[in-house]
């Protein structure tokens, strides 16, 4: 039934400066765009979608607090994606937790609310090695 994660949406009340954020982040501007309400990017090795949607648009009942699951991103090196992310003003959510041999995890809260979690994870790298 699930086959793999297609898209990620986060929500940013400034659209414009989420856009600034995320293209500096990334390193590449958006592909897709609807003005003033839907922004994409194709990230990292088998180009997932990561779309921030004007928050105008946020599902009832939405919170204004983080919640629910983590998505955690590959990065090949934790302690320097994760300084990064601060230095951009994203907030800690969670340190740099090892979980188990060849998976680190940590996640911030970015300028807009929006948990962001980075994973260095073995397990990604041998599936992207086959």
């Amino acid at each position: 039934m699930i086959r793999g994660f297609a898209t990620l949406n986060f929500y940013a009340a400034d659209l414009e400066a989420a856009k600034a954020w995320y293209t500096e982040l990334l390193g590449l501007e958006p592909y897709y765009q609807v003005p003033g309400g839907y922004i994409e990017w194709r990230v990292g090795d088998y180009q997932h979608e990561l779309g921030i949607i004007d928050s105008r648009y946020a599902p009832a009942g939405a919170t204004e607090r983080p919640g629910g699951a983590i998505m955690h991103w590959h990065v090949d090196d934790i302690e320097a994606a994760f300084e990064r992310l601060l230095a951009m003003g994203a907030k800690e959510y969670e340190p740099i937790t090892k979980r188990g041999e060849g998976f680190v995890t940590a996640s911030v809260l970015d300028p807009f609310g929006n948990v962001l979690g980075i994973m260095y994870n073995q397990h990604y790298l041998d599936v992207l090695g086959k």
